[in-house]
């Protein structure tokens, strides 16, 4: 459960009466989500998420979330649009947190992504960046290549508790990711976090993104690597080409991948793959037994990883019969 912070009936009515959504109705806890507390909030004129911004968020990047999803909604991509308060403010304070309230979707993310469903991720990534083209405001990402090191530095002596070797093979990894990393590919605002769970469908028809809270700054190219990791590997972690495939050449169709991009994906798909390696490590060793979100297994991206070092091109990626 991703509830950190309990909210009190009457403050949230009070919190919702500055917005002008007319009287609160009810409302219940969102389960999902690791990083912030989310409610599903029913109002008389319309269904709202408010989220509530924990401490791993810092609020001086929440103007830039904040005002990406407002611009990328008056752009036409489908994705929460923050809601302004009486006062022309998206962004208050509840229970002691900075807080927000934005539109509610509709639609559900798959819990087993087909290749169709795949193929509208694609197109819908091409187009979220195209659409962010023109956003004034910037974010470096945090969680990029020059953070990876400092992260695995929290937890380095401990990594080989997680698995025999992994200190050694992380270690080796980032020695080659930081000299190899391509820096001259197309930049723009990236999602940096699209999972399936990130991502709404009614049917097979996609009908939102969602969880704009480590987008960034950085290479657009790199947004594709994440998929290929989040969305592309079946439960025994075998690749699935097609699904690969349908990302890559959906994409291509709404915003054409240079050759320079189209070069650089296995070592982006390493990168991106060591950054979830990372993050679910620190998470691992620092998550206490008590807390209310599950750990995530470090390991299923050591596999991930170990199948990224052996691709020699984007060819791996689209499919032997395509090489």
């Amino acid at each position: 459960m991703a509830v950190y912070t309990e909210v009190n009936d009457d403050d949230l009515a009070r919190f919702i009466d500055g917005y002008g959504v007319g009287r609160l109705l009810s409302y219940k806890g969102i389960a999902e989500g690791v990083e912030n507390t989310n409610y599903l909030v029913h109002c008389e004129r319309g269904t709202f998420i408010l989220t509530l911004y924990e401490k791993r968020v810092d609020p001086d990047d929440l103007p830039f979330f904040l005002g990406l999803m407002d611009h990328l909604a008056a752009a036409g991509v489908t994705c929460p649009l923050p809601v302004r308060d009486r006062e022309g403010h998206h962004l208050n304070e509840l229970s002691g947190r900075h807080a927000a309230l934005v539109t509610f979707l509709d639609g559900v993310w798959p819990r087993k992504p087909k290749v169709e469903h795949c193929r509208e991720l694609g197109a819908a990534l091409a187009a979220m960046h195209l659409a962010a083209d023109g956003f004034r405001l910037k974010r470096a990402n945090a969680l990029g290549v020059s953070g990876w090191r400092p992260l695995f530095a929290k937890f380095a002596d401990r990594a080989d508790d997680i698995l025999p070797g992994l200190q050694t093979l992380i270690t080796r990894e980032l020695d080659d990711l930081e000299q190899h990393w391509p820096r001259d590919l197309p930049q723009g605002v990236i999602h940096a976090d699209l999972f399936p769970d990130n991502v709404f469908f009614i049917g097979e028809k996609l009908s939102g993104l969602i969880d704009f809270y480590f987008a960034c700054n950085d290479q657009l190219a790199y947004d594709i690597a994440v998929c290929l990791n989040a969305w592309c590997f079946s439960s025994d972690f075998s690749y699935d080409a097609a699904k690969g495939r349908a990302i890559i050449e959906a994409y291509d169709a709404v915003r054409p991948l240079t050759d320079g991009e189209r070069a650089a994906l296995p070592m982006l798909a390493r990168g991106a793959a060591t950054r979830f390696l990372l993050t679910r490590g620190y998470d691992w060793l620092h998550t206490p037994a008590n807390a209310l979100v599950a750990r995530k297994d470090p390991f299923d991206y050591v596999r991930r990883l170990r199948f990224h070092q052996s691709a020699t091109s984007i060819a791996t990626y689209l499919g032997a019969e395509r090489a």
